[in-house]
């Protein structure tokens, strides 16, 4: 597993500053930024949770890590991390056609990501 450049805590204050703050940009690319922040808080929380229980699953994709999850937590833990981790990659992506996610959204996936943050990490295989 590669070192992560930015801890789960930066990412998550990241997320509330560009929330928060907007940091100079406008709504839409702070709740897609925030969006982001969180996606990437969750993998590395996963990433984590999962080399811990089988070291040496950093090379395959997030999909796969999501399903091998449900065999290392508890099945609504995988679930749940399924569920937002999904919202998110969509909140994340620029499309013409859609409204980017709002601001309540990310704020709701902020939550979700918070917990699931703290159950992964206190997750014991």
């Amino acid at each position: 597993m590669s070192t992560p450049t930015a801890s789960v805590e930066e990412l998550l204050l990241t997320a509330d500053r560009l929330l928060v703050a907007g940091l100079g940009a406008t709504a839409a690319g702070c709740h897609r930024g925030a969006s982001l922040a969180l996606r990437t808080a969750l993998e590395i929380s996963v990433d984590l949770a999962l080399d811990a229980a089988v070291p040496g699953l950093a090379g395959t994709t997030m999909r796969a890590k999501m399903l091998c999850l449900r065999c290392y937590t508890a099945a609504e833990t995988a679930r749940r991390t399924n569920a937002v981790w999904s919202h998110l990659c969509l909140g994340c992506h620029y499309h013409q056609y859609e409204i980017g996610p709002t601001q309540d959204q990310v704020r709701i996936w902020q939550a979700e990501v918070g917990e699931l943050v703290g159950a992964l990490a206190t997750n014991t295989p």
